[in-house]
């Protein structure tokens, strides 16, 4: 990487790294069921706050981002992340918390539908697929972090809240970092998109599939972070801080594989790592419903994660990468999709208040069945 490169591409990774701070509402949702004494269905409104302005704003802000930039929209969003990291520490109230993170789903829905497709202007096209492995390598450090400064926090300090200050202040170091920053953008030659030009896309099979596939892949993940600490703490009975090491080994997994995953996808095949990735999560999820003890539980935790991890990059590029010239409508329909965030988790929780947290996960293996079948179905038009 040129130093000339560098220096714009860093401040666009930089916007992934504030883009998992989304992910804070998984240790959140358990800290805040036990703050305000929450049963799992209410508990799980939290990820729904988030979650459900993909479903509502991604087309728009794709539609708005085409007219205005995507680097102005990049940082709208940022603006709001801050601003939302404010709201629990100033007030603590559960009604509160619920407008706080409904602000970092706004937040965060305009970051991912603006930063996906100025990383690829910002890319050249051999290292797109690359590059959309090393964003969500740099997003899942951030959220690796987040239950693990939540945890110090909350141990040395006695407020776990204090996280939300950490955020607030990156994110508005983010935001002058990109702001200051000269991007280039590239220009759609049609005409100007539409929610109208942005839904009609779904007429395409390949597109309907690929937006289907990310809805579960988000419902995993988010599914996977909110549910794993409660998971743990119903069949071994330890403390919320103990059970926080099942999030912890799973970003940890996210980590790993994306960064690895970015090395690979330079030499290997985008869609035949795609489908071995699926096999691992698979093999994972298989592990977690016959563990006896905490440390196969976590093994289980760990290929889950491994597998998982790139998928949204892969499908995502690959969409991108069939319809560049529709990259802002894409880019909304497909972060539309991340509203996965919002339902999956919240069947869960229904699930686990009428049988158990590890008949929840059943959930989760219909969305990975499905994600099997995108990834035959993408190797096959390969």
């Amino acid at each position: 990487m040129s130093k000339k490169s560098a220096k714009i591409i860093l401040p666009v990774f930089m916007s992934f790294f504030v883009m998992g701070f989304v992910d804070i509402v998984g240790i959140s949702t358990a800290y805040v069921k036990n703050d305000f004494h929450l049963n799992n269905t209410t508990a799980q409104l939290l990820p729904m706050m988030v979650f459900v302005w993909f479903a509502l704003l991604s087309v728009p802000v794709g539609v708005f981002q085409d007219k205005y930039g995507k680097k102005r929209t990049l940082n709208i969003g940022i603006a709001i992340t801050a601003i939302a990291m404010l709201i629990p520490f100033v007030a603590y109230s559960f009604p509160l918390v619920l407008l706080s993170f409904v602000l970092i789903g706004i937040g965060n829905t305009i970051i991912q539908v603006s930063a996906n497709p100025l990383l690829h202007d910002v890319s050249t096209q051999k290292a797109y697929s690359s590059n959309m492995s090393l964003s969500q390598f740099v997003k899942a450090i951030a959220s690796l972090l987040g239950p693990i400064v939540t945890t110090y926090l909350a141990t040395q300090f006695g407020d776990w809240r204090l996280v939300f200050i950490v955020y607030a202040f990156t994110s508005v170091i983010a935001y002058l970092w990109l702001r200051f920053s000269f991007i280039e953008e590239s220009q759609s030659k049609r005409d100007r998109a539409t929610i109208k030009s942005c839904l009609a896309l779904l007429k395409n099979k390949f597109v309907l599939l690929m937006v289907i596939a990310i809805l579960l892949i988000v419902g995993i993940d988010v599914g996977m972070n909110t549910n794993i600490a409660l998971l743990l703490i119903e069949r071994f009975g330890i403390s919320t801080e103990d059970a926080s090491i099942g999030i912890k080994v799973y970003f940890g997994a996210l980590i790993i594989s994306r960064f690895f995953g970015a090395m690979i996808l330079r030499i290997m095949n985008p869609k035949k790592f795609l489908l071995s990735s699926v096999i691992v999560s698979i093999i994972g999820f298989f592990g977690l419903f016959v563990s006896q003890n905490l440390w196969m539980s976590e093994i289980s935790v760990l290929l889950i994660g491994l597998g998982i991890a790139n998928t949204f990059p892969i499908i995502f590029a690959a969409t991108i990468e069939k319809m560049p010239d529709r990259a802002n409508e894409i880019s909304g329909l497909m972060i539309m999709s991340v509203c996965g965030g919002a339902i999956f988790p919240f069947v869960m929780g229904v699930v686990s208040d009428m049988f158990s947290s590890l008949s929840s996960m059943y959930v989760l293996i219909g969305c990975v069945t499905y994600v099997l079948f995108a990834s035959l179905f993408i190797l096959k038009k390969a």
